[in-house]
């Protein structure tokens, strides 16, 4: 596998090397030049097939030439071993459940297999790294918790410090050895920023420094193996399917579109997204506006007002966005327009579709994933498609009980990986918005 950066002024990579650093030297972000194609028929040969069986499948053939076939398939059943339930809500919806991995969050398929990858990479190279990882909820938990433990890798978490949910926090600062966290007195787009600037900075480049957020190339593959497996779960033919995503960053969406350019045969990408409407915006006006600061809603983890991965969706329709925004060559808009419909969701319909939900069909749901079931309703209202739908619930009700309770009256159990954290003591430094610090930090913790 090749990968250039959506800058296009670096040099192609291997994966391995896309992996390990993280963001490219130019500040962009590393895309496949190419991906394997799959077939319908061979779609339909994984129907029958566990999701760990279906994961190694797809990786073999996007990594072969990367790592050796029975590492693959051992680090691929290591990091899949729970379940993945498609749960009907009518004849043609079906909300996939990626709330069952160890931090009860989607972020769990990226963060796992990404560190097993790592781990493997860094092993072979006798090499240490630092993850730094800006989070705006569940993507710090997951990546803490993949890494936790492991000799050549430590971790460091920045996270909003009033926009994530005590459950969320505890996942993060509860665990120490090689996880540090770190509470900004900010917005996630500060945290995201200040990662950003660490990466591009010579002066710590002798750190060896590295992300695990979406950004990251090994976060965006693995994301596109759950689409795969719903539709070969869900199809007994070759047919056309609708994912409905909640959007932050971006960069769960992504996961779906690199799936479509393996071969999906998926109809439309719903991007749903809470009141930080940015891509909406952009996808009708064909202008782009960055939404600062971000709007802070219910569903937190999408309080994003520039995703990173906007760069990557902007170049595989044909088009350079670079690190701030500023679109230098258009897409081709209307096949963009075609594929990928945005909706914004407000706080108010969200908590809507919550009590609905619970009500008419007796499912739970958590803020996140009611974005992606409205987003999918109000499509299918205003174009009268009822194709064969699936949204995806990217959290356990759980993580946000407050939220749940005070919405629906129901107090969410605990599974057990959430248990773990409640009496757990709390770890955490605290930093301002100012880079330099961030800066100081990280040099009186890593040298």
């Amino acid at each position: 596998m090749k990968l250039y950066s959506t800058n296009l002024q670096a040099a192609e990579v291997s994966f391995e090397t896309a992996l390990i650093e993280g963001q490219a030297p130019d500040k962009g972000l590393y895309l496949p030049r190419s991906l394997p194609l799959f077939s319908g028929d061979d779609l339909m040969s994984l129907k029958d097939r566990s999701y760990p069986e279906v994961a190694f499948h797809v990786l073999r053939k996007v990594l072969e030439g990367e790592i050796d076939e029975p590492s693959l398939k051992e680090i691929t059943y290591d990091a899949y071993n729970y379940d993945v339930p498609l749960e009907k809500v009518n004849e043609n919806t079906y909300i996939m459940r990626l709330d069952r991995g160890p931090t009860a969050s989607f972020k769990d398929f990226a963060a796992r297999l990404m560190a097993r990858l790592m781990q493997y990479y860094l092993k072979r190279e006798d090499r240490e790294i630092t993850i730094l990882t800006a989070t705006s909820g569940d993507t710090g938990s997951a990546v803490a918790h993949a890494f936790h433990g492991l000799d050549n890798v430590r971790v460091i978490v920045l996270f909003p410090r009033n926009e994530v949910s005590d459950r969320q926090r505890k996942q993060m600062t509860t665990l120490q050895e090689n996880i540090s966290a770190i509470a900004i007195d900010g917005k996630f787009d500060d945290c995201q920023s200040m990662v950003k600037s660490a990466f591009s900075d010579e002066q710590l480049r002798h750190l060896n420094l590295s992300s695990a957020n979406s950004i990251n190339i090994g976060r965006l593959i693995p994301q596109s193996l759950y689409y795969i497996y719903a539709y070969c779960k869900l199809c007994d033919h070759p047919e056309e399917i609708i994912f409905s995503i909640p959007s932050g960053n971006f960069g769960n969406m992504m996961g779906c579109v690199l799936a479509k350019t393996m071969g999906l045969p998926v109809k439309k990408i719903i991007a749903s997204v809470n009141r930080n409407d940015e891509v909406p915006s952009f996808l009708s006006s064909g202008e782009y506006h960055k939404i600062v600061p971000s709007v802070n809603c219910i569903s937190n983890a999408m309080n994003v007002g520039h995703p990173s991965n906007l760069a990557r969706l902007i170049a595989v329709y044909g088009g350079q966005m670079d690190e701030q925004g500023n679109i230098n060559k258009m897409p081709d808009m209307v096949q963009l327009r075609n594929d990928i419909h945005s909706i914004s969701v407000n706080d108010e319909e969200t908590k809507a579709t919550m009590r609905e939900y619970l009500d008419r069909y007796g499912i739970l749901i958590e803020p996140h994933g009611a974005v992606g079931i409205k987003g999918l309703a109000d499509y299918r209202t205003n174009n009268q498609d009822n194709t064969l739908a699936v949204t995806l619930e990217t959290a356990h009700p759980a993580k946000f009980p407050r939220e749940v309770e005070a919405i629906t009256g129901i107090d969410p159990d605990l599974p057990n990986s959430l248990k773990d954290v409640e009496s757990k003591e709390e770890h955490m430094d605290f930093l301002d918005t100012d880079y330099e610090m961030f800066k100081e930090y990280l040099l009186s913790k890593l040298s």
